[in-house]
């Protein structure tokens, strides 16, 4: 369906699908990385906040009111799960979702920010992995603008320190902020920021880790087999069996509440 965006009229993005519970945009990955940057630079569109979706996200939603009305209001949000891709594909119409891979738009926000002298600000990981993070993106892509970097604490943050964060973020005046810190925690944080700093704010997951290469993405044709949650699962066991586990099962129950609903075909 084509409608115009929560954000603003006339601004990317314009194309929309359902799936589910939630409305995602369809588009190419560089037309999004394009869109990011021109949303951006837009006066009007403060309090504009980005969300990569994926399979256990759109889990999260189907059981969440409170969450899936987070990602309805003023949000942008790009299918980053390649099931929700493949998935697409079934369904009737013209233009099927295309996989905006968080880490990969993250890398190419960067790259095409450069054009439009787009200002970063980064919310997530560790000092540590965000030094290295910093020269990592200096060095691959010269001239791109970081203006500030948070590595908050592992707890909820006081009143008082989420202010302080929020001015430290105003008197660096980034046009993107860029929001690390696990799903669902970064998609409230990324609200809550946009809505205070007017800032586009962008809730991208491991992207950090990815690009610092502190942590080793799935090997390509696991990726395009729509089986990096698996390679995820095989690293960290203990912690995501859980998540994939009761997360794909909901999944899969939404998708078929969908084929019902909107109707599949396979596509020849």
């Amino acid at each position: 369906m084509t409608h115009v965006s929560a954000v603003g009229s006339g601004v990317w993005p314009t194309e929309f699908q359902p799936f589910g519970p939630i409305s995602l945009v369809s588009c190419g990955r560089f037309e999004a990385a394009q869109g990011l940057c021109s949303l951006a630079r837009q006066s009007a569109t403060s309090a504009a906040h980005v969300h990569l979706v994926n399979a256990y996200t759109i889990s999260l939603a189907a059981r969440d009111e409170s969450y899936s009305e987070l990602l309805s209001a003023d949000a942008v949000n790009l299918p980053d799960g390649r099931p929700l891709a493949l998935l697409s594909r079934l369904r009737n119409r013209r233009n099927p979702l295309e996989q905006i891979r968080g880490p990969q738009l993250f890398l190419d926000v960067f790259d095409v920010g450069r054009q439009h002298n787009i200002r970063h600000f980064l919310i997530g990981s560790t000092p540590e992995v965000l030094d290295r993070l910093q020269k990592t993106l200096s060095s691959r892509y010269p001239g791109c603008a970081i203006v500030g970097v948070e590595s908050p604490p592992f707890r909820p943050l006081t009143a008082v320190e989420l202010e302080l964060q929020d001015r430290r973020i105003k008197e660096s005046a980034p046009d993107i902020v860029w929001v690390g810190l696990g799903t669902p925690k970064q998609d409230w944080e990324a609200r809550r920021i946009a809505t205070s700093t007017g800032a586009v704010t962008i809730a991208v997951g491991a992207a950090f880790d990815f690009a610092a290469g502190t942590v080793k993405e799935a090997p390509k044709w696991l990726r395009v087999a729509g089986l990096e949650w698996f390679f995820r699962l095989c690293s960290e066991p203990r912690r995501l069996w859980r998540r994939y586990l009761f997360g794909n099962i909901q999944f899969l129950l939404v998708a078929y509440r969908d084929m019902k609903e909107h109707g599949w075909n396979v596509r020849k």
